[in-house]
C-alpha cells in the first residue's frame, strides 16, 4: 500500500517531533519527497523546513518550523 506524499511527509514530521527519527532521517525524506503534489502554502512550507535543517540554527527554532510545516500540510495540503 502506497501513501501520498503528503502522509508520508506528516508522517516523519510527526516521528521527528515525537524523536523517533533524527535530523538527518528528517533530512533524507524531505529530500525525497515529490513536493510538486502539494499546495503551494504546504511547498513553500516544506521548502522552508529544508532550509532551515541546512542552517541549523538551532533545535528550538527547527521544531518550531516543523510544527508550521505540519500545520500547512494539514490546512492546504
Amino acid at each position: 500500500m502506497s501513501t501520498n506524499p503528503e502522509d508520508q511527509l506528516v508522517n516523519v514530521l510527526s516521528q521527528w517531533l515525537a524523536r523517533h527519527v533524527d535530523n538527518e532521517k528528517l533530512r533524507a525524506e524531505l529530500a525525497h519527497a515529490d513536493t510538486t503534489v502539494l499546495g503551494d502554502e504546504s511547498r513553500e512550507a516544506v521548502d522552508e523546513l529544508r532550509q532551515e535543517l541546512d542552517e541549523r540554527n538551532g533545535q528550538g527554532e527547527l521544531e518550531r518550523t516543523v510544527r508550521e510545516t505540519l500545520e500547512a500540510l494539514a490546512l492546504y495540503g
